[in-house]
């Protein structure tokens, strides 16, 4: 049996069987297209932009905040700041009651004067010794000459005793004043030795030496200044230019050496900690050029800096509870090293930045 088929229908058929094909092979093909335009695109990225520029959202604000502590002990009497006051460099921020340090002032320097008369006084004593020797010295050469005089008398009376010119009695006498001069002598040079011995120690306590450079003086003048500048320390001042942060001292608080009072944050030196994967430094050098911008003014404000240089390790090396990488449930996480990035001083001063603030980091590589 012959069935006839209508060559329009069966034409149109063909056109609608063939029409999926044909869209099918224009999307695959545009498809295609695409993926090779992607990249295409990436690739010119890489090569003329991506290549010489790494980048990083992982990045903030810091600097190196100025710790200020008590140098004295003492309650404090004023407390003449706020958190958020900006100060200047030699600013007063905080008073320590000065009554005890200052009675201690006083009294290293009535104890300086005192040594210092003490000195002098064993300076006179030496003036007055010297002269002690030269009398005791005058003294020896009288008992010296009184000895030659007996000696001489004694030697004629007993040359004529054995003829009978003098009696035993007279020459007894003379025997005795003998004894008597060389018993006086002997006295006369033991005081001299005396005399020269109470010099020596005299001198020893000046060890010959002008009053403001005698050791005692200096130990005592040494007191002084350190009295002075504990005095000093009750009025605390800035160390730094900056901002007030975490102020914890009250007044009437008791303080000692060592106790933290605040944080003086010198905003104007601030950097920023750019912490770049470990796979992006390859072309990273210290000096590069990099530009900025802060979560804070946004895009339109644009920083400019350069890098000075890398930590000496990674975030996780340094932390508190390091990561255990050798245990068996070890898996590999690609790390981050802080990268440190100078700001421009200019920059910084037109648009001020806080501690911590969010950064977008771009190191210009090529350069």
């Amino acid at each position: 049996m012959n069935t006839y088929v209508n060559p329009e229908l069966l034409e149109i058929a063909k056109q609608t069987a063939s029409t999926p094909n044909t869209t099918r092979k224009k999307m695959f093909v545009a498809l295609a297209s695409g993926v090779a335009l992607i990249g295409l695109g990436f690739g010119a990225y890489q090569v003329f932009l991506g290549s010489k520029h790494v980048t990083t959202d992982n990045a903030y604000v810091d600097t190196d905040a100025a710790q200020v502590n008590a140098l004295t002990s003492g309650p404090v009497k004023e407390v003449r700041v706020v958190d958020t006051q900006t100060v200047r460099k030699g600013d007063i921020l905080v008073v320590i009651d000065n009554t005890d340090r200052r009675l201690e002032l006083e009294q290293a320097q009535s104890a300086l004067g005192d040594i210092g008369r003490r000195v002098q006084g064993y300076q006179a004593n030496n003036t007055a010794l010297d002269g002690q020797i030269m009398a005791r010295r005058a003294d020896l050469a009288r008992a010296a000459a009184e000895l030659a005089r007996a000696k001489l008398d004694y030697g004629r009376r007993l040359s004529l005793a054995g003829s009978g010119a003098i009696s035993g009695e007279e020459l007894s006498s003379f025997k005795t004043g003998l004894d008597a001069a060389q018993a006086s002598y002997a006295q006369a040079e033991a005081n001299v030795q005396g005399a020269k011995g109470s010099y020596e120690a005299n001198n020893a306590l000046i060890s010959g030496l002008p009053l403001d450079q005698n050791p005692q003086v200096t130990a005592a003048r040494f007191r002084v200044e350190q009295a002075q500048v504990a005095l000093d320390r009750t009025v605390v001042r800035a160390p730094v230019d900056g901002v007030v942060v975490k102020r914890t001292v009250q007044v009437g608080q008791m303080v000692q050496p060592g106790t933290p009072l605040m944080t003086v944050v010198p905003v104007q030196q601030a950097y920023v900690n750019a912490n770049f994967k470990e796979v992006q430094l390859k072309k990273v050098r210290v000096g590069q050029e990099a530009e900025l911008t802060s979560d804070l003014y946004g895009d339109k404000v644009v920083y400019h800096g350069r890098v000075m240089g890398f930590s000496g390790g990674t975030g996780a090396a340094l932390s508190i509870v390091p990561a255990q990488n050798a245990t068996g449930n070890w898996i590999k996480v690609v790390q981050r090293l802080p990268v440190r990035i100078a700001l421009d001083p200019k920059e910084l001063a037109a648009n001020p930045l806080r501690v911590g603030l969010s950064m977008d980091a771009d190191i210009i590589v090529s350069r």
